[in-house]
């Protein structure tokens, strides 16, 4: 059983992960559950974005009221979205079917991700919408505009590989939701300026920046601004991709156990 764990997948390999996620993105609409989330998602992001950010008060066409809560909302959809993807499965048990397929673990872990993260940028390119609105207001740079959808995009990405690997950890997803809320927390408000000045005022400098390195939001923050800084998109890249490293490792002890 251990070679089924297996390294990245291989070109031959990448058509049995995709296979995965276009099964598991369609069973997302099978449900009633799938507009439901969508519904949520916009009406929320439209709700926060036009009250809460004073979209149309500020006198500026741009979408920063917009982006400056998709963390927050991450904070809780993310969790929504991955706490089901493998406590569901270790609860009913068929993980131990899962690994007699065919399919490496890894397979599985990077379909169902790429499956999880597909739906919430369909949620997310929803509220295009709004910049729509924006544009026929006034002239915004829509160069910051896409840049700031790509760092929601991989902010989303970030959060739910997190989720995903704490959702192997548990067999209630109930448990994984609140795990990965915590977590989640956690990652966003390690950036927040508040946490960054309370360490700044007894810890070495270089603790407070390990700390923004570490932070979702730092990051989410420099490319919503239209910074691209290599760092910046490095750290999504590797959070990803070492999330779900540790997700199959996880779910390959798991199911051998």
């Amino acid at each position: 059983m251990s070679e089924r764990l297996g390294p990245p997948p291989t070109p031959g390999k990448t058509s049995r992960t995709l296979s995965v996620a276009r099964r598991e993105f369609a069973a997302y609409f099978a449900t009633p559950l799938a507009p439901v989330f969508l519904v949520m998602f916009v009406a929320l992001s439209a709700l926060l974005a036009f009250q809460a950010g004073g979209l149309y008060t500020r006198g500026s066409a741009d979408l920063r009221s917009l982006f400056q809560w998709q963390p927050w909302l991450a904070l809780f959809f993310m969790p929504a979205l991955g706490m089901r993807l493998w406590a569901d499965e270790r609860r009913s048990g068929s993980l131990e079917l899962l690994v007699t397929l065919p399919l490496s673990t890894f397979d599985m872990v990077v379909g169902k991700f790429l499956a999880a993260w597909g739906f919430s940028c369909v949620a997310l390119l929803l509220t295009t919408p709004l910049w729509m609105t924006v544009s026929w207001l006034g002239a915004p740079d829509h160069g910051v505009i896409v840049a700031s959808y790509i760092a929601t995009a991989l902010l989303f990405a970030t959060l739910l590989c997190v989720c995903a690997c704490l959702s192997a950890c548990t067999r209630n997803a109930v448990v994984a939701f609140v795990l990965g809320v915590a977590a989640c927390f956690i990652l966003l408000m390690s950036g927040y300026s508040v946490v960054l000045d309370f360490f700044a005022q007894w810890a070495p400098r270089w603790s407070t920046e390990a700390i923004v390195s570490m932070s979702a939001l730092s990051h989410y923050e420099a490319l919503v601004r239209g910074v691209l800084d290599v760092r910046d998109m490095l750290y999504p890249i590797s959070m990803v991709c070492g999330m779900l490293w540790i997700n199959a490792v996880l779910l390959h002890w798991k199911a051998t156990r």
